[in-house]
């Protein structure tokens, strides 16, 4: 069984920066994509970035290119998501994702819980 668990969310005010980790188990991490998704309160969730297994190869959503960097640390099985320049649209429940590529939900297999985020003006 796959199990992802984020952490690092938190209350930033407008021009700030938070660094989101997620931590996998259970599968083969080297081996694996892994993404962040991001779902604020009465929207869809949204495709945020991804990375493929090496990490040489990444994917950015429009809205957060050139202020997100997602990274990862395979032998720590961690993936990260750098935030900076933060904006209140920023503000939404942030979701790791692994088991798939792509933008779209359905590309994915597998998603931890969530962390907050939320952006002050």
């Amino acid at each position: 069984q796959v199990q992802l668990l984020e952490s690092g969310g938190g209350l930033v005010q407008a021009g700030g920066s938070l660094r989101l980790s997620c931590v996998a188990s259970g599968r083969t991490f080297s081996y694996s994509a892994m993404g962040w998704f991001r779902q604020a309160p009465g929207n869809e969730r949204e495709f945020v970035t991804c990375i493929d297994s090496s990490g040489d190869y990444t994917q950015y959503a429009d809205s957060v290119k050139g202020r997100f960097t997602i990274s990862r640390d395979n032998a720590k099985n961690t993936v990260y998501l750098q935030m900076n320049s933060l904006k209140p649209d920023d503000t939404a429940v942030y979701y790791c994702t692994t088991g798939g590529w792509g933008t779209g939900m359905g590309g994915w297999t597998y998603w931890g819980q969530g962390t907050q985020v939320a952006v002050s003006s």
